[in-house]
């Protein structure tokens, strides 16, 4: 992983924006945080949602991780993009302890105030 880990508290969250961009049929979303900006296609966006999903929701499982991964085109579905985040089948300590690891150093960035 590159470069330096930050953490944004939902004060340092500026902007969330979904939107379709003209010629396209597919969701962006921008995040507008305290010191940067993302952009996110909507493949990535339904990864998170699922993976969020699949721990805050499940009565008793504490991690998903996935990964980044080429399919080809008889292990994916017909019109879906060739690289998808898929998941790892880590357990689920193992990518806690993963986790638990990266928010060791990470770097919390705090509001800078409204402007």
């Amino acid at each position: 992983m590159g470069g330096g880990v930050r953490v944004y508290p939902n004060a340092s969250v500026r902007r969330v924006v979904a939107f379709v961009p003209p010629g396209h049929m597919h969701v962006r979303l921008v995040l507008e945080l305290e010191d940067q900006t993302l952009v996110l296609q909507e493949a990535t966006v339904a990864a998170i949602v699922r993976a969020y999903a699949s721990v805050a929701l499940h009565p008793s499982r504490r991690a998903v991780e996935l990964v980044s991964r080429r399919l080809g085109r008889g292990e994916r579905k017909p019109l879906f993009a060739e690289w998808q985040l898929v998941e790892s089948g880590r357990g689920e300590e193992e990518v806690i302890e993963w986790a638990l690891g990266v928010l060791e150093g990470a770097e919390t960035v705090e509001p800078r105030g409204e402007g």
